[in-house]
């Protein structure tokens, strides 16, 4: 009986669409977090009979066919790039990023990738780096007499020196913005990497027309809003069930086929 195969097919694809609305909880207060939702198609139809091919008597063509549908199969996860709200912390090293665009950082093994967690600090050398250690690119180190940092819109970033009142332009942070940012590869840890699908990186200034402004002293939050992550999570629950009772009654529906026979 198909209709047991196609509401598996349901009940599998609700269970792909849970476990994504579950990683969207899981991830409500990580830093830039893009939430995403599971996108589905429908399977190969079944023709029982075309439309288009004569009828009976070759007079004309019949309007409407019968195809019947096999299931639904999860087509994408995409992660939705909406801007997350702001939300200040008063670390001079904490930079969010309003509007488009990517942190460029040195990632493992040289390879650049990308981020809007902007929660920084400075390694034993003063080289601004990322929560695991990865340092931005392009680097800036920032003086060990230093004793304030302050990184403007356009992301030029200047430090004041101990017995000097004058600040000091220590580099420009740049960043990376893509045709496609759905596209980019998640590499957990809040980094991105570049594919054939999100394009080649564009690389600007911050504030440019394009490109996002920087705000020192705060960080983008996760773009998961709780209400409509759990009215989604009621849905796929609700989705479920139903599948679940489809099978069940072509299981009792066949019960009764084989009952009759014996």
């Amino acid at each position: 009986m198909r209709a047991l195969a196609i509401a598996a097919t349901g009940m599998t694809a609700q269970q792909m669409n849970l476990e994504v609305i579950a990683n969207n909880i899981a991830n409500i207060n990580t830093t830039a977090f893009k939430r995403a939702r599971a996108e589905f198609t429908d399977l190969l139809y079944q023709a029982e009979r075309l439309q288009g091919v004569s009828n009976r008597g070759g007079e004309a063509a019949i309007p409407e066919g019968a195809q019947l549908g096999l299931g639904v199969r999860t087509a994408a996860i995409r992660n939705l790039h909406l801007q997350g709200e702001l939300t200040s912390t008063g670390n001079r090293l904490d930079l969010a990023l309003d509007g488009r665009g990517w942190f460029q950082v040195t990632g493992p093994d040289g390879e650049t990738v990308y981020t809007r967690a902007g929660s920084f600090n400075t390694s034993a050398d003063g080289v601004i780096v990322t929560l695991d250690g990865y340092a931005l690119d392009p680097a800036i180190t920032i003086p060990q007499d230093a004793v304030d940092i302050a990184v403007n819109e356009s992301g030029q970033v200047y430090a004041t020196l101990d017995g000097n009142p004058d600040p000091q332009l220590l580099g420009q942070l740049t960043l990376a913005n893509f045709a496609n940012d759905s596209g980019l590869e998640p590499l957990g840890g809040n980094l991105y990497r570049e594919t054939a699908a999100s394009g080649q990186p564009v690389v600007g200034v911050p504030a440019d027309p394009g490109f996002a402004r920087i705000h020192q002293g705060y960080l983008e939050a996760s773009n998961v809003d709780p209400v409509k992550e759990i009215t989604e999570l009621i849905s796929a629950q609700r989705a479920y069930e139903m599948n679940s009772k489809v099978i069940q009654a072509a299981d009792e529906m066949a019960g009764v086929v084989s009952k009759g026979i014996r």
